[in-house]
């Protein structure tokens, strides 16, 4: 049963390259999508933006993308793929704090562990001289530093993973941007696909977002959070693959 289990998301991902090969786009993104719902992975993350690129969605491609990053900080083709699909959109970045950047460095569940690791490492190399009624060395309180030092930067880290949480990217092109959480709202102006925003507030199916210059409310299925589950599918050239 086990093996059965850890064979799926393997055998969606490569059904999923098969499609993609043979040009069926709709159903490759729905195969990646079910292989990450069962394991999510960097790896299928990049092919799925490789095949919303292909198909025309561009929003949908940096979305998984940037999803991709988050989970692998260092992956190479997201990387690549990002650079290029943001001099072909002319979109941005997001833009971030500093203690967002610094919560880039490693994968964002990693922060977790390693605060915690510091914690105990700093405690230990203060409590163990105690229990064991010893005299605490230099070594040790250098080590209890560097434990609560990993500990603080872990914790900064962690407090910019849950800051970014609220970075979307906007899914669907010339999505209206409005001036109330309504279909008849007023539309302030119209967002670019894969732009970068901040979610500040939710109200029934509407975010009330950010942009780099204004705020308004747009519709919570013509947004992708960095760290929600890869969105349904929704054409330009096409990036490394």
């Amino acid at each position: 049963m086990a093996t059965g289990a850890a064979a799926a998301p393997d055998a969606f991902f490569t059904q999923g390259i098969a499609l993609n090969q043979a040009g069926q786009l709709p159903e490759a993104a729905a195969a990646y999508q079910k292989s990450l719902a069962i394991r999510p992975a960097a790896g299928t993350l990049v092919n799925l933006g490789i095949t919303e690129w292909q198909s025309g969605h561009a929003g949908a491609a940096i979305l998984a993308w940037e999803q991709a990053r988050g989970m692998d900080p260092f992956d190479a083709r997201a990387i690549a793929n990002l650079a290029f699909a943001r001099a072909v959109t002319q979109v941005n970045a997001p833009e971030l704090k500093w203690f967002e950047t610094a919560s880039t460095w490693l994968p964002a569940n990693a922060w977790v562990w390693l605060a915690g690791a510091g914690l105990w490492l700093g405690v230990g190399m203060l409590t163990l001289p105690a229990f064991f009624r010893r005299r605490k060395t230099s070594g040790q309180q250098a080590l209890a530093a560097l434990g609560f030092g990993i500990f603080l930067l872990g914790l900064t880290a962690n407090v910019g993973v849950v800051s970014r949480a609220e970075i979307g990217f906007v899914l669907k092109r010339n999505a209206p941007l409005l001036l109330t959480p309504t279909h008849t709202g007023e539309v302030i102006s119209t967002l670019t696909a894969g732009e970068a925003v901040r979610r500040v507030r939710v109200r029934g199916d509407y975010y009330f977002i950010r942009t780099a210059n204004e705020a308004g409310w747009i519709q919570r299925d013509q947004l992708g959070l960095l760290f929600s589950a890869p969105t349904a599918p929704l054409k330009t050239a096409r990036p490394s693959p």
